[in-house]
């Protein structure tokens, strides 16, 4: 009797034979099933982000962005000077000893050797255009006349100092105003290129030459101007 038979039975009624056998299967287990429906749900959310981006790029919803990103400024340094630069424009001339003016621009800067400074003193300091004058020919300037004031101006020049020119000097009335904190620059109906240097009340010394080309740097400074926007 084979030991798969019950006892009290008959062995070959329930005997097992063959050589095959029913092999049962591994049952699923529930993390697979999990992992599954995330990667399901991924898939799902990857596609609808790309749908939203095409969606974009066709609706041109990034234009604004994109031409914001191209008027970001440079911050690039202003040029060096250069001979014949005119104020406003690149390479405008920022020390005493600008550069020449350009040819018919009465608001160009000049060179000091090609400007005629008149001295007058309006105080009651005496000698004071003297060494004024004194100044102004060490730094490359052409002086011209040299004494008191006119009547119209004498003692009436509250500030440090008055700078007069003409409509043809006015790059020459810059320069000279430059050399001085303060000064009060205005026009009169002279027709050469001459620059009157009134000496006020509250006068003490002219700037040092740093510091006049660093103020007229800032005088001569360009307006920033709006950048296009656009494609970059």
């Amino acid at each position: 009797m084979s030991m798969l038979t019950p006892q009290g039975l008959k062995g070959k009624q329930y005997r097992v034979t063959g050589n095959s056998y029913p092999r049962l299967g591994r049952p699923p287990k529930k993390s697979r099933k999990v992992i599954a429906a995330l990667v399901g749900l991924l898939t799902l959310a990857l596609i609808a982000l790309g749908g939203v981006q095409l969606y974009d790029i066709f609706t041109g919803r990034n234009k604004g962005s994109s031409a914001q990103a191209c008027a970001t400024p440079s911050g690039k340094p202003l040029a060096a000077p250069t001979p014949g630069a005119t104020p406003g424009a690149p390479g405008a001339p920022a020390a005493s000893g600008a550069p020449a003016a350009a040819q018919g621009d009465p608001h160009a800067v000049p060179q000091p050797a090609t400007v005629t400074v008149n001295i007058y003193n309006a105080t009651t300091k005496a000698g004071l255009a003297g060494r004024t004058a004194e100044e102004f020919k060490k730094r490359g300037f052409t002086i011209g006349k040299v004494g008191n004031a006119p009547a119209e101006l004498d003692k009436k020049v509250p500030g440090t100092a008055q700078v007069i020119a003409g409509p043809t000097g006015a790059g020459a009335g810059t320069l000279v105003g430059s050399q001085i904190a303060g000064a009060t620059v205005t026009a009169d109906a002279r027709t050469d290129t001459s620059v009157d240097f009134v000496i006020g009340d509250s006068y003490n010394a002219l700037l040092d030459e740093t510091q006049a080309a660093a103020a007229l740097a800032l005088a001569t400074k360009p307006s920033p101007t709006p950048t296009a926007t656009g494609s970059c």
